[in-house]
């Protein structure tokens, strides 16, 4: 089996209410389409997890950590922010997120698959070291690029974002350190606001206007992140993998289809084939229209899996 796919009930159990676009029921579409298609028997299966804090701590001040784990609440919600909200259940799903990217990472470099897709919830690209923020409580991807650097002595790790929206937490988390290179496409001006001044030789951001196109997607994306990535020659690849800049999806406002998410999953593969020993891990950010995310990520998984 090429891909594994990590997920956990964990991140199934926290519940947001019934009008808060981040729910379980993304998880399940994503799980349904893989099951109704077939797919998801020819991939490996594993629990997430836990993430330790001594990983979390890689990008996360202690003292937020402390704070997380201190917010839980034993009964009822608690609000990190406006739209950031923790439930009984939250802290363990935040821990399963970061603990399947870390998972993923590990039996990609035993050799034990090719690559992964972590199917998980509380995303992470918006949360920064001391900071929750746009559902986002640890920031998954970054714990993940921080165990490649740590653990494995990487050198060189590329981070590929195409949510639709900037990946402000992860931007921040690695600003100043040179062996990753962030690279994010994201609508602007659009929430939070963020990455479209940025001037930096690891940070290649991509702002894209309201109504972009999958042309346009694929025209800037290939003007400015494949140039600078094949200059850096990643040697691991992670993908902040979200779906909310589908046509469907009516929080992003973009114009993605399927297709555009089969190309630019397609190059990522290329890239891996040709700097990265195939190494890929992916882990899911936004997509909040669930039939276009079930579809959305389905394309994905089937060019991971070589199907």
């Amino acid at each position: 089996m090429h891909t594994a796919y990590l997920t956990h009930q964990d991140c199934l159990k926290y519940d947001l209410g019934d009008i808060h676009p981040e729910s379980a029921t993304r998880i399940h579409a994503i799980n349904d389409q893989l099951i109704a298609s077939g797919v998801l028997d020819y991939l490996a299966y594993c629990d997430a997890p836990f993430a330790t804090q001594e990983q979390l701590a890689r990008v996360h001040s202690e003292e937020y950590i402390e704070w997380i784990f201190s917010q839980s609440p034993s009964s009822g919600v608690i609000h990190l922010d406006c739209d950031t909200i923790m439930t009984p259940f939250s802290l363990n799903a935040a821990l399963r997120a970061a603990g399947a990217v870390i998972k993923g990472i590990d039996l990609v470099m035993a050799g034990k698959v090719q690559n992964a897709f972590c199917n998980i919830r509380p995303p992470g690209h918006h949360a920064s070291r001391d900071k929750a923020s746009g559902f986002c409580i640890f920031n998954n991807v970054a714990v993940g690029a921080a165990h490649l650097l740590e653990q494995y002595g990487l050198s060189r790790v590329a981070i590929l974002d195409f949510d639709v929206h900037h990946g402000d937490g992860t931007e921040a988390i690695f600003a100043n350190e040179s062996r990753v290179m962030f690279c994010s496409s994201f609508r602007h001006p659009f929430y939070p606001y963020l990455g479209a001044e940025t001037k930096s030789s690891n940070i290649i951001n991509v702002p894209l206007k309201a109504g972009t196109s999958g042309k346009e997607f694929r025209h800037a994306v290939s003007e400015h992140w494949f140039p600078a990535l094949e200059k850096f020659r990643p040697e691991f690849i992670l993908v902040s993998a979200g779906f909310d800049a589908h046509w469907e999806d009516d929080m992003g406002g973009l114009a993605l289809h399927e297709s555009d998410y089969r190309w630019i999953t397609e190059h990522i593969k290329k890239l891996a084939n040709e700097f990265s020993s195939d190494r890929i891990v992916s882990t899911l950010e936004g997509g909040y229209a669930l039939h276009a995310l079930g579809r959305s990520v389905l394309a994905h998984i089937k060019v991971l899996a070589e199907m």
